[in-house]
């Protein structure tokens, strides 16, 4: 009983009620004495000076930062310029030599130049078909396994550059006479390549989602290249990775030339006939 009278009456400890009188007699915390006044001052006075100092630093800067931002502005769109223009001659260039090329194995392709000009690719095409839309996974997925473990990346749902060949080597074997991606013609020489996770084909760059397109019997060439080897191989990518596709017979398709070809004559050895 007298503990709990006791926590009653002095509900407030003694320690708090005297540093509460202490500075009820102080004032409310103020230095007291003159040198503690002089000391607060001074420290005043240095902050007042360090953000005066800081401000008119970064006031006297602001022009040169200013001037060099806009300088380095400057720079870049004259080199973005620069590429562009360059970019556009190389386009030019490249168009010109594929003229030329087709030109030339047309001319000396004899009786058989338009077979020729379309195995090579030298001509664009159009007639029946069908179209593949290949596209990365809506979320990226890790899976252990699969028919893509060797392929030295840690999957995430992307389309890489090997499934592209499978996919179009398979459309090859089923019967496709030509066959474009995102409008990129492909002959006997094309080469489809990986550069990180962007997928090249002949050196140029392509964005998802892929759209494969090749001309022949539409459903027959959808039915046998969906039954093959390589068309089981995009039914295990859809169901195992989310990789999403979709195959359609198509009544007709229009295929580009490729843009440029290297054109090759055999030549017979020293003491043939």
């Amino acid at each position: 009983m007298w503990l709990l009278t006791n926590v009653m009456d002095h509900s407030l400890d003694d320690g708090y009620a005297q540093a509460a009188a202490r500075r009820a007699e102080g004032g409310k915390g103020l230095p007291s004495t003159l040198r503690a006044k002089l000391g607060l001052a001074a420290a005043l006075l240095l902050a007042a000076v360090v953000v005066t100092l800081g401000a008119a630093q970064a006031q006297i800067s602001a022009p040169t930062l200013a001037k060099e931002r806009q300088q380095l502005i400057h720079r870049i769109e004259a080199e973005t310029a620069a590429a562009d223009s360059l970019q556009k001659n190389v386009d030019t260039l490249r168009d010109s030599v594929g003229t030329q090329q087709r030109d030339a194995l047309r001319k000396h392709g004899g009786d058989k130049a338009e077979l020729v000009s379309l195995l090579a690719g030298a001509t664009p095409v159009q007639g029946p078909g069908v179209k593949v839309v290949v596209d990365d996974a809506k979320q990226a997925k890790t899976s252990g396994g699969g028919p893509r473990e060797s392929s030295g990346f840690s999957d995430t749902g992307r389309v890489r550059d090997r499934d592209m060949q499978r996919i179009v080597n398979g459309l090859w074997q089923s019967g496709a006479e030509a066959i474009a991606i995102n409008g990129q013609r492909l002959t006997a020489l094309s080469a489809i390549r990986a550069a990180g996770d962007a997928i090249l084909v002949d050196n140029r760059p392509l964005v998802p989602p892929y759209t494969v397109l090749a001309i022949g019997d539409g459903q027959r060439l959808s039915t046998t290249f969906q039954d093959s080897v390589d068309g089981q191989y995009l039914h295990v990518l859809q169901q195992n990775y989310g990789i999403r596709a979709s195959i359609s017979a198509e009544g007709e398709v229009r295929l580009p030339a490729a843009p440029s070809l290297t054109v090759r004559t055999a030549k017979p050895e020293k003491g043939t006939s």
